[in-house]
């Protein structure tokens, strides 16, 4: 279990590094194991994007909260 909690709402996901993100993410896509306290929240984020992008996690109430506040801002823009 991660010591990181999923982010929820845009405002969080301001604060992450991208880069972390991506590599997080290519990592998830790939199956890579859960990261531990040597990653990152932005990596751990990533990587548990790119678990639910292939199916390997659900897609849970945080995911679905966090995109679409996501989806609103931009439309609002």
């Amino acid at each position: 279990m991660s010591e990181y909690s999923p982010l929820s709402t845009a405002a969080e996901l301001a604060f992450l590094d991208d880069d972390e993100c991506v590599a997080g993410y290519r990592a998830g896509l790939g199956g890579a194991p859960e990261p531990g306290s040597d990653k990152s929240k932005s990596y751990w984020h990533g990587w548990r994007n790119g678990m639910m992008d292939t199916g390997r996690l659900p897609i849970d109430g945080a995911a679905r909260q966090l995109a679409a506040e996501v989806v609103r801002r931009q439309r609002a823009h």
